[in-house]
Order: C-alpha cells, then sequence, then structure tokens
C-alpha cells in the first residue's frame, strides 16, 4: 500500500498560510535536500483545492526553477465540491461531494510510491480525522507570524504521533517526522 504523507512549511505559532510571506529567509541548501528527499518517494499530489488553485497558477510558469519537473510533471489530485474540471498539466478532481475517503483510500490502494499532501489545511484535517495520514513532516521555521490559517484546526480528532526523526538546519528550521497512529 501506498503512504499519504502531510509535507508543511509550518511557522512556530503553527501557520501555514502564505509561506511566501515568512519562509524565504529559511530556505537553504539543507531544507532543499529535505524537500527533495520527500519528492524523490512521491509520484502523485494531494491538494485541497485552494492549494491547487495557488500551485495551478504560479508553478506553470516555473518549469525551470528547482520543483519545477516535479511540481508539473508529477499526477496531482485536487479535491474540490465545486471544480468541474482540472485545467493544470497531469491533474484530476476527486469529487468532494462524493466519498472523498473511499477515493483516497483507492489510490493508497493503487499501485505507485508515495502521496504527498502540501499545504490544504481543511482537506489535512479531514484525512486525519478520516485515519489516512501515515506521516507528518514539517518544517517548522523559527518565526511567529501571528495570524493565519494554522494546521489542524478545530474539531481535530486527538491524535497519537510518534517521533521518526528530528533534525535542525543551520537556519534553525526543525524538520520534524511523525508517523500517525
Amino acid at each position: 500500500m501506498r503512504k499519504l504523507f502531510v509535507s508543511e512549511f509550518i511557522t512556530a505559532d503553527g501557520v501555514i498560510e502564505a509561506p511566501h510571506e515568512w519562509h524565504g529567509d529559511y530556505f537553504n541548501e539543507e531544507m532543499g535536500e529535505a524537500v527533495g528527499g520527500q519528492w524523490a518517494n512521491a509520484d502523485a499530489i494531494l491538494l485541497g483545492r485552494t492549494t491547487y488553485d495557488g500551485f495551478a497558477a504560479a508553478w506553470p510558469s516555473m518549469r525551470d526553477q528547482p520543483g519545477g519537473d516535479f511540481m508539473n510533471g508529477t499526477a496531482k489530485y485536487v479535491v474540490s465540491r465545486t471544480l468541474e474540471k482540472a485545467e493544470w498539466e497531469n491533474s484530476a478532481v476527486i469529487d468532494g461531494n462524493g466519498d472523498v475517503a473511499a477515493a483516497i483510500r483507492e489510490l493508497k490502494e493503487g499501485p505507485g510510491r508515495d502521496i504527498i499532501v502540501m499545504g490544504s489545511g481543511v482537506l489535512v484535517d479531514f484525512l486525519i480525522a478520516e485515519g489516512l495520514v501515515d506521516e507528518i513532516r514539517l518544517l517548522v521555521d523559527p518565526v511567529i507570524v501571528g495570524k493565519g490559517q494554522r494546521l489542524f484546526g478545530a474539531g481535530v480528532p486527538k491524535t497519537p504521533l510518534s517521533l521518526v526523526s528530528a533534525e535542525v538546519f543551520t537556519t534553525g528550521v526543525q524538520h520534524l517526522v511523525y508517523s500517525v497512529g
């Protein structure tokens, strides 16, 4: 069975929204290697509609940037109640009005490597509640931003985590990997 993992850039106060506003100062070669390692083992990206819209607007014009080949060339699945067709290459819609949990279980049971979820806070909450997440991989930037969407909103059930690994980069970023359950 494929592993589904959540990968987030996150602030010390738990914010995942708008990393372009606070994350740049902390991205270095160490972080690039950590992110690249995650991407090397994944062949599918699972996104919520808001994150999909932002990525689909940005990544097609960044093909020559680091990560451009992965983001554009990898299979993408967007969970949406309103989107009928995903225009970004290699993208498909999972009907958010249907049995989303069953669709994602089927995706996990199919052939392939890991499935990565980036951003997509509402979707992450749903996936946690449904027991579909195998790992949570956090890159915690040493900054407090004081506002914005936080990871794990109200209503997420108590979910035990086990620390798999922890590393601190020279920028002060903590790379934390937890198994779920």
